[in-house]
């Protein structure tokens, strides 16, 4: 069974700045995608960044604050978030999309708190 484990959340004041890790049970070249996803309290969960083999995408509203990069000898994706709003406070999840298969997988979550 493939785990996904998130590390990195906490609680910063804004403008502040954290970074996400996500350790994977198995090579991460196994996935087509690895993303990061966000959930705020009484909203949708939203892509935030994703990364493929080849790009990068980001939610418009992360774009050049966030970097999303993998470690491929570490199984590891990463989330560097700097210049932190009060609003990107959320839950952030990882989620993986099996190469062959295209099965999802999803972290527990770690939870990012930004205040004013």
């Amino acid at each position: 069974q493939v785990q996904l484990v998130e590390s990195g959340g906490g609680a910063v004041q804004a403008g502040g700045s954290l970074r996400l890790s996500c350790t994977v049970s198995q090579t991460i070249l196994s996935f087509e995608a690895m993303g990061w996803y966000r959930q705020a309290p009484g909203k949708q969960r939203e892509l935030v960044a994703q990364i493929t083999d080849g790009e990068t995408i980001y939610a418009d509203s992360v774009k050049g604050r966030f970097t999303i990069s993998r470690d491929n000898s570490k199984n590891t994706v990463y989330l560097q978030m700097n210049s932190l709003k009060p609003e990107d406070t959320a839950i952030y999840y990882c989620k993986a999309t099996e190469l062959v298969w295209r099965k999802i997988y999803w972290g527990q979550g770690t939870q990012v708190t930004v205040s004013s």
